[in-house]
């Protein structure tokens, strides 16, 4: 018998678990699941998001964020505020939190080749991991600053476009 308690037991993926709706800024998403979202302040980033990331951890649904390195803490705290044991929750596999430094910006540069195969490597992650979905939640301010290959993040978008419908997942 397992006698692990219900944070440490691999989570089941079921049809069920994967058709619920998903909700986001009051709306229920489709199959398509990519937004991309604009915010005029990081309260009304988080005004929106927070919802949408609490209803998945409360489904058992695993969360992979990528965050400005100087704004982790406050992201954590954020969670935290929302009631989800962020802690907890990275003990057990359900969340993930990188830098953009470790996603978009590896060896200081944005490749979209090698983003593209990160995303698609985290959402099979999720799957193996036995989580229904993986909702992947990336701030991208980086994008805003003169950084080497930023000129292709459309281009990456498109991209992302047509990978991302192999998977229920939500990435906003």
């Amino acid at each position: 018998m397992d006698h692990r308690n219900d944070r440490e037991t691999p989570r089941v993926r079921t049809s069920t678990q994967s058709s619920q709706p998903i909700r986001l800024a009051g709306s229920v998403l489709g199959a398509q699941r990519h937004v991309c979202a604009f915010f005029h302040s990081p309260e009304e980033g988080y005004s929106v998001l927070l919802p949408f990331i609490r209803e998945g951890f409360e489904r058992g649904e695993k969360a992979f964020h990528i965050v400005d390195p100087n704004l982790r803490a406050e992201h954590t705290m954020r969670l935290a505020s929302a009631g989800i044991d962020v802690e907890a929750a990275a003990k057990n596999g359900q969340f993930e939190l990188l830098n953009w430094a470790d996603a978009y910006l590896r060896d200081g540069h944005f490749d979209q080749d090698r983003m593209l195969a990160l995303i698609q490597e985290v959402l099979d992650a999720g799957i193996q991991q036995g989580f229904a979905l993986t909702r992947l939640v990336a701030q991208m301010e980086w994008a805003l600053e003169d950084r080497p290959g930023v000129d292709d993040l459309v281009e990456y978008e498109a991209r992302l476009n047509y990978l991302l419908p192999r998977y229920k997942d939500a990435v906003i």
